[in-house]
């Protein structure tokens, strides 16, 4: 059923996935849909969810409201292909994840009780735990199960949070501001000694360390990252438009402009 009068009549979510397979249809769908894989939709599917996060930062409820509608769409198309190879489809998915919620909130759909928020996380890391040896038998480690393709930020974040939720972690925040310390200064020795991969490595340890401190301190790395990233964007753009009023540019303006325009419009 493709005719788009007859489509407007249905629920939404039927719609959307009727639409779905329209656009799959060995014969009369879209040849780009019809050749889409899992793996080919994965880049689309990673700039959506970043789509909603910019929406999200932003503030932007109404473009928020477009990009959400993209992203369940990557769910849909996903559903789409996993029924066709009779994998799984929207209603089995949806089951999926309606199970494990109910599964993890005893004190809703239960009667548990957890008298402090971090007993409530304990459960969810114990009750996740679980779940993930249930599925393989191999799974043995806390570790198990990290998405690989994490941006490095989140991924650090994620794995740092999940061994400290079992102790593995600084009682003090002075703990990791020592840590960070400590690594600046074997980064210096490493420049000193001018050995460059040994400066990449204590970069990277630098990096892990200031992300743990961001989650002692209750921020979050990536986003704290992607703020500060637009602030310089912002500041930057300030800056051409400084040097412009002067008929310069950036490649133009000499250091000394560069630096005194930079502090203007700060």
């Amino acid at each position: 059923m493709s005719d788009p009068q007859v489509l407007t009549s249905l629920p939404q979510t039927h719609r959307l996935m009727t639409i779905m397979q329209a656009l799959r249809d060995p014969i009369s769908g879209c040849p780009w849909d019809r050749k889409q894989t899992y793996e080919t939709i994965v880049p689309y599917t990673l700039e959506e969810a970043y789509e909603v996060a910019d929406a999200i930062e932003r503030g932007d409820f109404e473009e928020l409201h477009g990009e959400l509608g993209d992203l369940l769409f990557q769910v849909i198309f996903y559903a789409q292909i996993g029924q066709e190879e009779g994998r799984f489809d929207f209603e089995s998915i949806a089951e999926k994840v309606s199970n494990k919620l109910v599964s993890r909130h005893p004190h809703v759909f239960g009667d548990k009780d957890f008298s402090t928020d971090e007993e409530l996380k304990k459960h969810w890391e114990q009750q996740k735990h679980r779940e993930r040896q249930g599925k393989d038998e191999s799974n043995t480690s806390l570790l198990d199960d990290l998405p690989k393709h994490f941006p490095a930020l989140s991924l650090a974040q994620k794995m740092q949070k999940r061994v400290g939720r079992h102790g593995f972690d600084w009682p003090e925040v002075s703990g990791v501001i020592e840590k960070v310390e400590e690594e600046i200064a074997e980064l210096k020795q490493a420049i000193a000694n001018n050995d460059q991969q040994n400066i990449e490595e204590e970069i990277g340890d630098l990096l892990f360390s200031c992300v743990n401190l961001s989650r002692h301190l209750k921020v979050d790395a990536e986003a704290a990252l992607r703020k500060s990233s637009r602030k310089f964007e912002g500041r930057f753009r300030k800056l051409e438009d400084y040097l412009a009023k002067q008929d310069l540019t950036v490649d133009s303006a000499t250091l000394e402009q560069l630096d005194e325009g930079w502090r203007q419009i700060k």
